[in-house]
This record gives C-alpha cells, structure tokens and sequence, in this order.
C-alpha cells in the first residue's frame, strides 16, 4: 500500500508539473504575441529585424569558426540592448505606463479600433468629397476572397489610405482615374484595375459602367464596392449582390462600417436599393 500511496503521489506530482510547464509555455508565447501586436506597425519592426539578422550572422560566424567576425558580432550583442534602452526610452516608458495602469494587453484592440475608425474617415471624407463636385469612383475593398486576379489588371501602389490620396487618384484626366480602386486590409493595393461586369438582366439601365462593375464584383466574391456616380454624384454600395443606391454620408458611413468590419450601424438606413428588386 505504501509503494501504491507513493507512486500516486509521484503521479500527481508529475502531472500537476506538467500542467504547470504547459502554462508557462502558454504564457510566454502569449507575453511575446502581446508585444509583436504593440509594436506592429512602429520603427520598432525593422529594429527586431536588425536583431534577427545580426543573430543569424552570430550562429554562423560560430558554426564556420570566423573569429573576427564572432567577435564583432558579439560586441554588437553585447552592446547593442543599452543602445536599444537608449534609443526606445520614450516608447519603453509610455509600455511601463501602460502596464502600471493595466492597459498594456488592451492596446492591440485598442489600436485596431483606432485604425478601423482612421479607415472609416478616411474613406467617408474622400466619397463626400467626390460626391459633392461628382467625381467619378469605384473603390473595392477585399475581404475573404482574394481579390489578386483583378489587382493584377492594375497598376500596384501598396499604399497607406487616406482621404487626400483616394481623391487624387479619381481626378478627370488623371493616368489612374479610369477603373478601380483595390483595398487589401489597411492598404491601397493597386488602381486602374478591371471589374468583371455584371450581365443581370434586372440592373436598372440608368446604372452605367461603374455600377455593373460594383455589382459584378459582389456576384463572385464577399467584397464590398463603394461607388460615386459621376452624373449625379450619388453614392452607392454594393455587398453579397445587393447594390444599396442613394446614400445619404450618415447612411453611407454606417453601412460601410457593418459591411467592412461587421459593426451595426446605430440607426437603420433609409435607402436601401437593391438591383434584384429595388425601387429603379
């Protein structure tokens, strides 16, 4: 009985170990995720790969016995970390501030949220732009299906959004004006790229090019396609082929909102269109 109470006590022991050993390992990986979130997107990114790069260098130079080499990059090591103390003091104090009021862990959805919200102005301030002195437009924005085949069509950019450059490109008379816009995440992927046109008998005839296109696109992925008529300087939005005609920017901003990040709009819209049963 001894040797039995001994071996189950020895048992637990060791699972109770282990379950611990699989927490740590948890919570370090978890610690490491948290602070690639919080520097995703600072100068902090290239800092890292810098390190990576010079630690790479230093396993090799060991493995193929470059002494000199070895040493260099070992100083480098060394005295690398305090020149990193020194240079990120400011962000290391705002992280350490963060910590001691509880908000470190919080910031990547803090952060996410401040950019949803730069991407929503953004783009509400260029279509209310471009409405008010009808600019033509057609931006869509990807979202699970890849939209890779029709960014091919274009011309790459893979550039930061913001109102002043999303109305530059729809400019009359402008190299990239004629066609699409392409959004991947947070970025500007690419212009003047071509939308498959939809053939539905039921799209309304005043609907011109660029509203077909909208439309087109709706029918064969989940992406969401903003477009500004250049007559009347309507705005409509096309997702799941429904095409929604007549926005109000409110309206717009909301449904805009639901369909790129999956938020519910505040109030219901009024002016709902859609082209398979829609008022013409």
């Amino acid at each position: 009985m001894t040797f039995i109470n001994e071996l189950t006590h020895f048992t637990e022991n060791q699972l109770v170990r282990m379950l611990l050993n699989i927490l740590d390992i948890l919570l370090v990986w978890f610690v490491i995720y948290k602070i690639l979130t919080l520097i995703k997107g600072t100068k902090a990114v290239q800092l890292l790969k810098g390190i990576f790069v010079i630690v790479i260098i230093r396993i090799i130079t060991l493995y193929l016995g470059l002494n000199t080499l070895s040493w260099m990059t070992q100083q480098v090591i060394d005295y690398g970390f305090l020149a990193i103390i020194i240079i990120f003091q400011p962000e290391l104090r705002r992280a350490l501030e963060q910590l001691g009021r509880g908000k470190l862990f919080a910031r990547s959805s803090m952060q996410e949220n401040e950019e949803r919200d730069r991407l929503i102005a953004a783009m509400k301030k260029s279509v209310s732009y471009m409405a008010k002195r009808r600019i033509g437009a057609l931006v869509s924005i990807e979202k699970d299906t890849g939209l890779n085949d029709y960014i091919e069509t274009g011309i790459s950019m893979n550039s930061d959004i913001s109102s002043e450059l999303m109305i530059n490109l729809f400019i009359p008379n402008t190299p990239l004006h004629d066609g699409a816009v392409i959004l991947q995440k947070n970025r500007i992927a690419a212009a003047a790229c071509y939308l498959p046109l939809s053939e539905s008998p039921f799209i309304s005839k005043e609907l011109g090019t660029r509203h077909r296109a909208a439309i087109g696109i709706s029918e064969v992925t989940d992406a969401v396609t903003i477009v500004v008529s250049e007559e009347t300087g309507g705005i409509s939005l096309t997702v799941n082929g429904e095409l929604f005609r007549d926005l109000s920017i409110d309206d717009f901003e909301q449904r805009l909102r639901k369909a790129w990040f999956g938020d519910e709009p505040t109030e219901k819209a009024t002016s709902r269109w859609s082209w398979k049963g829609g008022k013409k």
